[in-house]
């Protein structure tokens, strides 16, 4: 390098002379010219840049709210997931709140059906449900009349699935001289049907009462023939997963293994899912989600049931490891 016509740049060696490089210490460096160093910044912009830390990408979950809820019953919840799963979207429906809770079941499952229906279109990967106590039941019809739902988790916390026999403060408000023993009365009738928890109300002495009134429960359960058993059994099954919640200290649902699809017989004895004739007759699904291991039951003790959806240890044992 000419050294009368390159003005010496620091640390750069011309004829056997450092130029300000004594600092350095590293004798024999060579440094690029000054207008490569110049330029420098500019290159490095052409640089591709260094992709972000992936982070994971989980389903959308949807909750859908129980007898005299709301949305706002659910922050707890929202709380914990947004905790765990960072990112996540979850949809508190907002609907058929407080008294309008108690509206015919399948009219709550149509207006939930038109409010979940574009949530799934946006989410070709699939969704999670959520559904607590009645909202339980309305999820359960909504899986079976939807034929192209993505439902990955059904997660049905603390619902009465094969419905409900028992006296609780609701029963005593909605129908003050009543007591369960002959709430049928007025449950199997044309009017008592218009009661949503007349809709999924089980008394196991009038099983013929029960069978033949019964709009809701015993049609989604496959227990009278209708026309579209068969292709809502199909719908029920794309399922990806059934979770079951629920416990003895409930304190609402009665039997409260009418959470894991239990039930009182003619006796009041408590007979389990497999020996349910739901079940052995496979009539909506149950047998066969069983049989491939779709079905997650998990039982907790010492939760009342207006805190299932509150309480972190439940959360984390029962519901985040099915939110992917």
């Amino acid at each position: 390098m000419d050294c009368s016509i390159a003005p010496p740049v620091s640390g750069l060696r011309c004829g056997g002379h450092w130029h300000g490089g004594s600092m350095l210490g590293l004798p024999g460096l060579r440094l690029p010219p000054a207008g490569f160093l110049l330029l420098l910044p500019f290159l490095l912009l052409l640089l591709p840049a260094t992709p972000a830390p992936h982070r994971a990408s989980y389903k959308p979950v949807i909750v859908v709210h129980g007898l005299f809820d709301s949305s706002y019953s659910f922050r707890h919840l929202l709380e914990y997931i947004n905790e765990t799963h960072p990112g996540t979207v979850v949809t508190v429906l907002d609907l058929f709140d407080g008294r309008e809770s108690l509206r015919p079941l399948w009219e709550q499952v149509q207006g939930f059906r038109e409010a979940v229906a574009p949530i799934m279109a946006k989410a070709p990967q699939g969704v999670h449900l959520i559904c607590y106590s009645q909202g339980g039941l309305v999820c359960r019809a909504l899986l079976s009349v939807m034929d192209e739902h993505n439902v990955d988790s059904f997660i049905s916390l603390s619902s009465p699935q094969m419905g409900q026999y028992g006296d609780t403060d609701y029963l005593k408000w909605l129908f003050p001289t009543s007591m369960r023993s002959n709430l049928y009365r007025i449950c199997y009738s044309p009017w008592g049907q218009e009661f949503s928890i007349c809709n999924y109300w089980h008394d196991p002495h009038h099983d013929d009462l029960y069978l033949n009134a019964s709009s809701f429960l015993a049609l989604i359960n496959g227990e009278r023939d209708h026309p579209n058993a068969t292709a809502w059994r199909k719908n029920f099954l794309r399922v990806g997963r059934l979770v079951l919640i629920g416990g003895p200290d409930d304190g609402v649902i009665t039997p409260w293994q009418s959470s894991f699809f239990g039930f009182y017989d003619a006796n009041e004895t408590v007979l389990e899912m497999e020996e349910q004739l739901v079940y052995l007759r496979d009539s909506f699904g149950l047998k066969t989600l069983l049989a491939r291991g779709a079905i997650v039951r998990c039982p907790m003790a010492g939760i009342s049931h207006t805190a299932w959806h509150s309480n972190r240890t439940l959360y984390e044992t029962c519901i985040e490891p099915w939110l992917s």
